[in-house]
């Protein structure tokens, strides 16, 4: 049984973390770890491929270098970090069987379980604890949660190469690691339960470097088998895991890249896969048939239009509103996906602490739009050049909404091009080089919390910042909001960063996605939390084929 020891309470940061963080620390039994009543291990059969459906090829499956989707759902498979979320997003154990905190919570202990394995066979220890946090602060890992880790004492010096170490990263034994905070902003512990944080075999790693995110070796419930890029990644059960074996034998992602849903759903359908995403053919027609199991809950995610404020002549704030009134949004949700998302007039989705249902957004405002263009220079659109769009998707629904969007502009004096871009690897490197004036993109959550939208993808330093946006006001309120421990003040001061941003016309937001899979009826244990796809632990998971 988990035992999770406390000494003290530190200043929440978040509410909706702080709950989290007591949660986790009246746990005692994580449900990994649950055993079934024996009438229901009788039923359970082991064994089994499950084939999933993957959108893209990912960057990597080294967890401190991921930054997609496509990434995190194999990676989450093949890797543990300290602790995790669970089906309800409270934190549990994970490689640490319990922790301790001080006081003023300036000082985490955290006990391994004795025994646990990477999959080439050596024990994980204390030493690769300490390793794997140093390396998602060392700039050379260039990892998108570096500034999660930034309360760690001596982070900063090690950062700016002042150190040679994270001074608040101590070994006191094998088995025991000590995280010595210079502030108590929030709930450490919730931090250690995002998707980067995941425990790495030092030797493996620094012998592989780069290599490493292509043959990855964790301690989780599947181990790496092989990738055949644009094909299929396959992870094999490994039955030492020490939450029990797989009931699975192996999983098989299937890779579809550009996302093709519509492929993905008539694989589906010749019994070829365990689960689909729903395509938005025949969308009503396929809920009605109860042939299959449907799984639907909220998510926290926006998807948008970015705009590149380094070229022109996106830096000119009137452009980018005038491209965001002249499209009928709510019309392209409803005709090109039924309707089946919710609509985001922002950019927190619902569900999310400091989500504001009175957000000012841009309603379709066509005579607007010109207007805009005119005070801009460009009256009917005369003299202003092509804008392109990007994205990493070729649907069959995307390019009809880029039909439309191209229409909509057009209306107003905008003249567009799309280009399409379906090896994600490729497309990010653009993204991240800055090379896309406007670009269709997705962010969906790490850490349920504001936070992770809004410093994440609108603070100046940020690595997730791909537009090039820069506000002295937007980064002061998001810095006051991460220092902030009364939960009211936090909310107002996200709420204000959000509106400066959407003032800004920084991106138009399109739609928060709902989770909606359909399953496979003999497929078992299903458990979906508001983190998504890349979280469902398919340990649990097992099959049971029609008779």
């Amino acid at each position: 049984m988990a035992r999770i020891r406390v000494r003290g309470r530190g200043s929440a940061r978040s509410p909706f973390l702080a709950v989290l963080v007591v949660c986790a620390f009246v746990a005692s039994c994580p449900p990994a770890l649950a055993q079934e009543p024996s009438t229901e291990r009788e039923r359970i059969k082991a064994g089994g491929v499950y084939r999933r459906p993957l959108g893209h090829d990912p960057e990597t499956l080294d967890p401190a270098r991921i930054s997609d989707i496509y990434s995190r759902s194999v990676s989450q498979q093949i890797f543990d970090g300290l602790v995790q979320f669970d089906q309800t997003l409270t934190i549990v154990p994970a490689l640490a069987d319990f922790w301790q905190a001080s006081r003023d919570g300036l000082t985490w202990t955290f006990n391994l379980r004795k025994g646990v394995k990477f999959h080439h066979g050596r024990e994980v220890t204390a030493d690769d604890v300490v390793f794997s946090m140093t390396r998602i602060l060392d700039p050379r890992t260039r990892s998108g949660a570096a500034d999660l880790f930034m309360s760690l004492r001596g982070a900063r010096e090690f950062r700016e190469g002042r150190a040679r170490a994270v001074a608040g990263l101590v070994v006191l034994d094998r088995h025991t690691v000590q995280m010595n905070l210079d502030d108590a902003l929030g709930p450490f512990v919730a931090v250690l339960a995002v998707g980067h944080a995941k425990i790495v075999p030092r030797d493996l790693v620094e012998q592989q470097g780069d290599a490493f995110g292509l043959q990855p070796v964790g301690t989780g419930p599947f181990k790496f088998s092989r990738w055949e890029h644009s094909k299929e990644i396959v992870l094999d059960a490994n039955p030492g895991y020490f939450g029990g074996p797989p009931r699975l034998a192996r999983i098989e992602f299937r890779i579809f890249p550009g996302e093709q849903s519509e492929a993905m759903y008539d694989e589906f359908q010749r019994g070829a896969l365990e689960d689909t995403p729903l395509p938005t053919r025949d969308y009503r027609r396929i809920l009605a048939d109860p042939s299959h199991v449907y799984v639907k809950r909220p998510m926290l995610s926006v998807r948008f239009y970015g705009f590149n404020m380094r070229m022109k002549p996106l830096n000119d704030r009137r452009v980018r509103r005038a491209f965001i009134h002249a499209i009928d949004r709510e019309a392209i949700h409803q005709e090109v996906v039924a309707g089946r998302f919710t609509f985001a007039r922002g950019i927190l989705p619902p569900g999310t602490q400091g989500f504001n249902p009175a957000v000012r957004g841009y309603p379709y405002d066509p005579a607007k739009a010109r207007d805009l263009l005119t005070q801009a220079g460009y009256p009917g659109g005369r003299g202003l050049p092509p804008i392109t769009i990007w994205s990493g998707s070729k649907r069959d629904e995307v390019v009809r909404e880029h039909e439309q969007i191209r229409k909509y502009l057009a209306a107003v004096g905008f003249e567009t091009e799309v280009h399409y871009q379906t090896d994600w690897p490729a497309f990010s490197k653009l993204l991240n080089e800055g090379k896309l004036p406007v670009f269709l993109y997705a962010w969906y959550a790490d850490v349920p919390d504001p936070d992770n939208f809004l410093f994440k993808l609108f603070h100046s330093k940020s690595s997730r910042n791909f537009f090039g946006y820069a506000s002295p006001e937007v980064d002061e309120l998001l810095v006051q909001a991460r220092n902030e421990s009364d939960p009211q003040r936090r909310v107002e001061r996200y709420r204000r960063a959000e509106q400066l941003v959407l003032d800004d016309a920084v991106i138009m937001p399109v739609w928060h996605f709902t989770y909606e899979r359909l399953f496979q009826p003999y497929v078992r244990a299903i458990e979906v939390n508001g983190l998504g796809d890349p979280y469902i632990p398919f340990r649990k998971i097992w099959l049971e084929r029609a008779r």
